[in-house]
């Protein structure tokens, strides 16, 4: 098959605030798998690392910024893949909290949620019989009535702190009003393109998974931004692989990693993200597509660059 000469940004969530640690023994908790893990990511051909951080106790999210200190520098030191931190945290944190990281280190790129939503993990309660931490069940219970916040002061404040400081976004949308809300945004002049437009599926509260939901997404995202956007898409849990496969082939970029599936197949736990990270490249391959470097990421998206972040 002849090469296509586009070429296709991975980025690999690492660890997030979705999982709990009783659900994976994979699932990064400590500096050291954080660390370690995104690392293997980056060799395996993520150009984009998304972090999370987590106390290292117990593994519940956390937004500290000195727990994201800890495994920082040593990733930057290790690879060259640009740096992604979260804004969004988890849904029971406040929009203060949420921004301290990125508001410190002021990173390449931070996720932004482009607006309130249910976010219902509560379900997973019934997949397991038992937690290694009381806070793990109480924590998925409390999404059966969490509104995951994010009002149109809530994004101004994030744009307004850290646009200052070159970062730019990974704007996650959920559903088709998130778009509309980016679009807004872009039309009072608070974000600039290229926009790096991370749609999202599979997650309770938001746009499903069917063929139908991604091709609307991207044709919506079409209509409203034109040529002025990157696009990337997830899937989450099981759809994982079927999703960014589909958006691969429909022309996007892809987004792997243990904070949006625990999965390798049927049954299996993925033992690593680098595992997950090789899976979407075999796909990749196989469509005759090129894997995007970090400095080709830079170049597509517009980046500051590694040598003006804060850590």
């Amino acid at each position: 098959m002849a090469r296509s000469s586009r070429k296709v940004i991975i980025t690999c969530a690492i660890t997030g605030g979705i999982h709990t640690p009783s659900m994976s023994s994979y699932l990064p908790v400590t500096p050291d798998q954080i660390a370690a893990n995104a690392i293997e990511a980056a060799e395996a051909g993520a150009a984009i690392l998304h972090l999370h951080a987590r106390d290292p106790e117990d593994g519940r999210p956390t937004q500290d910024p000195a727990a994201f200190a800890r495994f920082l520098p040593r990733i930057k030191q290790a690879t060259d893949a640009v740096l992604n931190l979260t804004t969004g945290g988890s849904p029971t944190m406040t929009v203060e909290e949420r921004l301290q990281p990125a508001l410190k280190f002021a990173p390449e790129v931070a996720s932004l949620n482009m607006g309130s939503m249910n976010f219902g993990l509560y379900p997973m309660l019934g997949r397991y019989e038992s937690f290694q931490h009381d806070w793990e069940p109480a924590y998925l219970e409390k999404t059966r009535d969490t509104v995951f916040r994010n009002t149109f002061k809530d994004i101004e404040h994030i744009l307004e702190h850290c646009g200052g400081n070159g970062t730019r976004f990974e704007f996650e949308c959920y559903d088709t009003s998130h778009l509309y809300n980016l679009a807004h945004f872009r039309d009072r002049g608070l974000v600039q393109g290229p926009l790096f437009i991370q749609t999202v599926f599979g997650i309770l509260g938001g746009i499903g998974t069917h063929p139908d939901d991604v091709v609307h997404m991207k044709r919506t995202a079409d209509r409203l931004f034109g040529d002025d956007y990157v696009w990337s898409v997830l899937g989450a849990g099981r759809h994982q692989l079927p999703v960014t496969t589909m958006a691969a082939a429909m022309g996007g970029n892809v987004r792997v990693g243990l904070e949006d599936s625990l999965w390798d197949g049927p049954g299996k736990l993925a033992t690593s993200n680098a595992v997950q990270v090789r899976r979407i490249r075999q796909v990749l391959d196989g469509l005759g597509l090129n894997i995007a470097t970090p400095a080709d990421a830079r170049e597509m998206l517009s980046l500051k660059g590694a040598d003006r972040v804060q850590f």
